[in-house]
């Protein structure tokens, strides 16, 4: 077991659990980059996104919910932000499927979205490749 999501779901290594039920747990980010910055990952081991199935999916999405809401309803937050990558193309570092919830206030001067550099192709053209029949 050399994933460090799985160790710190199983115990082996120290974190501070916000929350966890069966199939998920949520974690304080170390990183210490912004306040607040949770991880939501699911217990069993799936890499991301595009290798999780549908059941371990819905259970680590109402885990979200249930920490975003407790963020806004419980903690003095107005919202938050849900970021995820998938992939190491998109900037996936540690390869076990996680979601980074990011409590926001209005006004916390927090940019959360990333920098486009703008689009190289008509929308048009992309619709034809992505749209789905």
């Amino acid at each position: 077991m050399d994933c460090v999501f799985c160790k710190i779901a199983k115990g082996v290594i120290p974190g501070f659990k916000v929350y966890e039920d069966e199939h998920t747990l949520v974690f304080m980010d170390i990183a210490k980059d912004v306040d607040g910055h949770m991880l939501a990952i699911p217990k069993k081991h799936v890499k991301n996104i595009l290798d999780c199935d549908d059941e371990t999916l819905h259970h680590l999405m109402t885990a979200v919910k249930k920490v975003s809401n407790h963020c806004v309803d419980a903690c003095g937050y107005d919202g938050v932000n849900l970021l995820n990558a998938s992939d190491e193309s998109a900037g996936q570092s540690v390869p076990h499927f996680h979601i980074h919830i990011i409590p926001r206030k209005k006004g916390d001067g927090i940019d959360a979205w990333p920098a486009f550099n703008g689009a190289k192709h008509e929308t048009e053209e992309l619709f034809q490749k992505l749209r789905m029949e």
